[in-house]
């Protein structure tokens, strides 16, 4: 199993590239942001970021990446000379024909952001800092630079699919900026944190193969050779949560999955999770989402069809 794969198919997790720029000389990139999660990747060249909550600028470097965290503004400060500092507008419309073909000197700026469901804001926003800063030149980081890379010859190359391209390469950006950020830094307790503890790993991999099953917590703690009062409490500790309360978490995130996605019979989804009666879900699901299943899947369809999904890549609003 891998629980990775599992939230980010769960949470709706979607990259887009949003905007770049080219510069040369000094300049100055400033923007309001639209969007709680939002990325800023450096891709050649060096700049300062400040934004609103921090002490002091983030020095980023060629391939290091900014992951903001509902933040009202960004400032990017970068370059070198003596001249006039030029203010940069980055670029919305056709990257094709824009900054990314510019002169391979200038430093150059791609912006993006993270497009998640409601659960996945509650569960990722929790998880990071106000600004988190993934360094090119960490060890978890290699694959990262192979992807913008490859993401910027998709965009910059026009090809047939390049389309597609862009949007599967802008989704395992986002991959990996997680997977180096969570390698590079001491995330606090959480179902994100859960997942990377190896101690912890075999009872948490067997909860989601088998969400429905009635687990005891002596199952779990057999499962990751623990004994039954250290795996309490290391879970609590890294997840925030006990045990058997981040299972029923990670049931209501199915839950929610099933309900947006397809038309299952509450009982028959009851069933599957694991819960005894139709109303004991109703009522656990209410608990946790504040509605009932049938108001939540109503609600959910009628919000998607007032607010299509968005999926362009190349001429996609600032945020």
């Amino acid at each position: 199993m891998d629980e990775l794969s599992d939230l980010f198919d769960v949470v709706e997790a979607r990259g887009q590239v949003t905007g770049a720029f080219a510069a040369s000389g000094r300049w100055v990139a400033r923007s309001f942001n639209r969007t709680p999660l939002k990325l800023t990747v450096m891709v050649r060249g060096r700049a300062r970021l400040s934004a609103d909550g921090l002490d002091a600028p983030v020095h980023l470097e060629p391939g290091d990446v900014a992951i903001l965290n509902n933040r009202a503004w960004l400032e990017l400060e970068g370059g070198s000379g003596d001249g006039p500092v030029r203010e940069i507008e980055p670029e919305i419309t056709d990257l094709t024909t824009g900054p990314l073909t510019a002169d391979p000197d200038c430093d150059l700026v791609v912006g993006g952001r993270v497009l998640l469901n409601r659960a996945g804001e509650e569960l990722l926003l929790q998880a990071l800092p106000p600004v988190g800063h993934v360094r090119a030149s960490a060890a978890e980081a290699g694959r990262l630079r192979v992807i913008v890379d490859q993401l910027v010859d998709e965009v910059t190359g026009a090809r047939m699919g390049s389309g597609f391209a862009v949007r599967q390469y802008a989704q395992l950006l986002v991959l990996e900026v997680l997977r180096a950020y969570v390698g590079q830094a001491s995330l606090p307790p959480g179902r994100l944190r859960v997942l990377t503890d190896e101690r912890l790993r075999p009872a948490v991999s067997r909860m989601h193969a088998e969400p429905g099953r009635s687990w005891k917590l002596e199952e779990l703690a057999q499962a990751s050779a623990m004994s039954r009062t250290s795996f309490a409490e290391r879970f609590r500790q890294v997840a925030g949560v006990p045990p058997l309360a981040y299972l029923n978490g990670w049931r209501m995130l199915l839950a929610q999955r099933a309900l947006r996605d397809g038309d299952v019979r509450v009982g028959a989804l009851a069933a599957d999770l694991g819960y005894t009666s139709e109303s004991a879900f109703s009522t656990a699901f209410k608990r946790e989402v504040g509605e009932s299943p049938l108001r939540y899947r109503t609600r959910i369809r009628r919000d998607e069809e007032r607010s299509p999904k968005d999926d362009r890549t190349r001429s996609a609003p600032r945020s």
